[in-house]
């Protein structure tokens, strides 16, 4: 529930604690994170040449009122004499290959083994190894690369004929395709019950240590039911603009799907965020249910005072916000551990019969409370146009709007619980004066809920809280706020409390009194209200010009990951617009086909979108290299529109790719690729090393158990591929005749890859969770100045019966 602060992986000892130090004076930051390097490779193998004492180091965070996060991945080195590994070999607890041999992949340390959590006997080694490791006074743990992730493998994940030998409930002995790709319900692919049961061991892992402190335990992977051990971040995500409008929606999502404790990594994972960018995203980020900034090892550093003066206060601005928010944040919670209900929900909530409220991307509900942002680079909140949904909404803020913040509204008959704007919670009282914020409905009336118990611990499951039921009802031009029910054997706490009620426009009238008194706040005539809330509007809009809003700078340098704050090429027509990012492999991240409005490219990271690549191995040359723009035309109206790029990749080859819209088809777009010989040494008789061809586009699914492949081969024979197929390749009298179609039957589309069959050796399809490559590979030979290789092909949606 609070704001955290994530140091990078990669950051050792010396630099954590200069970063510390940063954090120490910040305001409001409530964890420090460590990522995976401050280990020997090993399970809690901790650096003792940088980490010498990690009690003192967690208590000298604890003193300063940081609470310590500590990463833990599921592989575990395979090393004899390291005490994990020996244990496991010994309690036989690793996931076995198909001959009963463990499995070894490769992740961090280098080669691992993996504990089968689908058996209780492994999940209790896990968790008394964690209960000793929490020891060095670890508050919570991190579980990441827990899908498993593998390395140097195309499926990213280890073998699907792999076997774990689950307990019988779990679904006993089975291969990994049964853990990993659950068919739900039969409705899609989903992976997780991997991620899922080792957060459950983690989970009780802690709760062995401390069985009376609730468990934090934050995982990557998850599936139904991971929300009774873990919150959850989205991933690593891209530092743009478009992945900081998406992490909205998927915060959201999460909620509706049973998972109330998630956020994104604000400010991006990957690559480096400019400064508008990371205050945007904190901004919005600050009112999330979990609030992280996370960066990868190599990029520019993603705290709030790198960005500058004008980013570090509207960071300070947003996480004061959320502290002031923490009591009604905190309610949300107790209702999403009792009820179900998401902590965030869409804004359509509000008035679930009208249709232009699902539309909305950029706007959430934190309970009863608005939040509406611009996740548009050069549209600031003063720019910013505003749906409500049908009733009153009052806007309100605490004297800190800012061009680079949400606006905030509350919903007509709605009271919520404010708080004082702490450093960490730690500093928090039952005394501390508490505020009510109060909008009246059209009735005059207005409700609110508040729950208060120790703050950590069980004993509110022994009636030992104070669930509040606050009222408000206009009566003769007089405001009554009082207590109408109270819940619990809490004692209310003997506090000052501190009544606003919203008028609109920012406009509002006060009172002071003690919490558990009936409260009252006069009303002035209709004339002097209307005047107070034309003066607010006037004030607030003077705030708004007068604020320095943060500079958009284009990019920042650094030593990785500044490509990705660079802006994407657009090329478009009247039906397509694509995204290029040459600076990365010539790549096209994203591909929009105008009228059925569906994204087809799966981009995430530097290993999706478009890809190409020189050889037949996976990420070859030709994929990550910075190309260079040799021709670009813009034509009228966008028809014709081209690009022509160019990227060296070493033996005198270059990799060149023309995208461009034939002007007499204006519903599709041509790629011509080609493998150039320009500097062949003599020495070779003029031919290169030997090469392939091998284009690779990342397509999502948008509706995976709808979807399939479809064409009709050379030899006249029809083809139909679905994603249980997982991989296949054709060629020969197999190969599709020129083309094949990705199709979506909920959608009624299909995408038509139509390419020249006599310079296509082989079609692959590769099936992953949610996405689908429809690979086209040349022969594999030397190239020359008279020789080069081509594949030249074209995509078009078209509609299906």
């Amino acid at each position: 529930m609070h704001a955290v602060a994530h140091t990078h992986g990669g950051m050792y000892c010396p630099r954590l604690s200069s970063h510390c130090t940063l954090i120490f004076g910040f305001d409001h930051i409530e964890y420090v994170f460590s990522s995976i390097f401050y280990l020997e490779n090993k399970f809690s193998d901790i650096l003792q040449e940088r980490f010498r004492d990690p009690k003192s180091l967690a208590e000298g965070l604890h003193y300063n009122g940081f609470k310590a996060i500590w990463m833990l991945d599921p592989g575990i080195k395979q090393e004899e004499g390291y005490f994990v590994y020996d244990s496991g070999c010994k309690s036989d607890v690793w996931v076995q290959k198909a001959d009963g041999t463990p499995f070894v992949g490769e992740v961090w340390p280098g080669p691992c083994v993996f504990p089968d959590y689908t058996q209780s006997k492994v999940r209790s080694w896990w968790a008394n190894l964690v209960k000793d490791f929490v020891s060095n006074g670890v508050d919570g743990i991190w579980n990441d690369m827990n899908e498993p992730a593998v390395f140097k493998v195309v499926t990213k994940t280890m073998p699907e004929n792999n076997v774990h030998r689950g307990d019988s409930e779990l679904g006993g002995h089975q291969n990994h395709s049964f853990y990993h790709n659950v068919v739900f319900f039969n409705l899609y692919h989903s992976f997780g019950v991997y991620g899922l049961l080792m957060a459950r061991s983690t989970y009780e892992g802690m709760k062995l240590a401390n069985e009376n402190k609730r468990p934090f335990v934050l995982t990557r992977a998850g599936f139904v039911g991971s929300q009774r051990y873990a919150a959850t971040w989205t991933g690593d995500n891209l530092s743009t603009w478009e992945h900081f409008h998406m992490s909205i929606s998927m915060v959201l999502q999460l909620g509706l799907s049973g998972q109330p404790f998630s956020g994104p990594d604000l400010g991006g994972f990957a690559g480096n965020a400019t400064p508008r960018l990371f205050g945007r995203w904190m901004g919005v980020g600050s009112l999330f249910p979990f609030c992280r900034g996370h960066s990868e090892e190599g990029t520019k550093d993603h705290e709030p005072w790198s960005f500058g003066e004008e980013c570090e206060e509207v960071c300070r601005l947003a996480l004061k916000r959320r502290y002031r928010l923490i009591p009604l944040i905190y309610t949300l919670f107790y209702f999403a551990h009792t009820r179900g209900t998401p902590v965030t929900t869409p804004t359509f909530f509000a008035d679930p019969k009208d249709p232009s409220l699902r539309k909305l991307e950029n706007s959430f509900l934190l309970g009863p409370v608005l939040v509406y942002a611009s996740t548009l680079r050069n549209q600031g909140l003063d720019k910013l146009e505003y749906t409500l949904p049908k009733g009153i909404w009052l806007s309100f803020d605490f004297g800190d709007a800012h061009p680079d913040l949400p606006a905030l509204y509350l919903k007509g008959g709605s009271i919520i619980p404010v708080g004082l704007p702490l450093q960490h919670v730690g500093e928090a009282r039952p005394s501390d004066d508490l505020m009510l914020l109060v909008a009246l409905d059209e009735q005059g009336k207005a409700e609110g809920v508040l729950f208060e118990d120790d703050g950590d611990g069980y004993e509110f499951t022994k009636g030992n809280y104070l669930l509040t039921q606050y009222v408000a009802e206009l009566q003769s031009s007089v405001v009554t706020v009082r207590v109408q029910k109270s819940e619990g054997s809490w004692g209310r706490p003997k506090r000052r409390l501190h009544v606003q009620v919203l008028l609109g426009g920012g406009a509002m009238l006060d009172t002071w009194g003690m919490d558990g008194e009936v409260l009252q706040v006069i009303l002035p005539s209709e004339e002097e209200v209307s005047k107070l809330v034309s003066t607010s509007e006037k004030e607030y809009k003077e705030r708004l010009e007068g604020a320095i809003q943060i500079p958009d700078a284009e990019e920042l340098s650094g030593p990785k990951g500044t490509e990705l704050s660079r802006t994407p090429i657009e090329l478009k027509n009247g039906e397509w617009v694509l995204k290029i990012v040459p600076w990365i492999g010539g790549r096209i991240i994203s591909m929009v086909h105008i009228p059925s409005g569906t994204q087809w490219l799966h981009s995430r990271l530097e290993t999706s979108g478009y890809e190409e690549y020189s050889g037949t191995e996976y990420r070859s040359a030709g994929c990550s290299e910075e190309y260079s723009i040799i021709d670009r035309e813009l034509e009228l109206a966008g028809e014709g529109e081209s690009m022509v790029l160019e990227g060296d990749i070493g033996g005198g080859l270059v990799l060149q790719r023309q995208i461009y819209f034939p002007k007499n088809a204006v519903s599709m777009f041509q790629v011509e690729s080609s493998i150039l010989s320009r500097s062949v040494g003599a020495g070779s008789g003029g031919f290169s090393r030997l090469v392939c061809l091998r284009v690779h586009p990342t397509f999502d699914l948008l509706h995976p158990s709808e979807s399939f492949i479809s064409f009709t081969s050379i030899d006249g024979s029809t083809h139909e591929v679905f994603p249980e197929s997982g991989e296949q390749s054709f060629e020969g009298d197999l190969l599709p005749n020129g083309e094949w179609r990705l199709i979506d039957k909920c959608l009624g589309l299909a995408l038509v890859n139509r390419f020249n069959v006599t310079e296509v050796f082989k079609c692959l399809v590769h099936w992953d969770c949610g996405t689908v490559n429809l690979e086209l590979w040349s022969e594999s030979r030397p190239v020359s100045n008279q020789s080069p290789l081509r594949i030249s092909h074209q995509y078009e949606v078209v509609r299906i019966p």
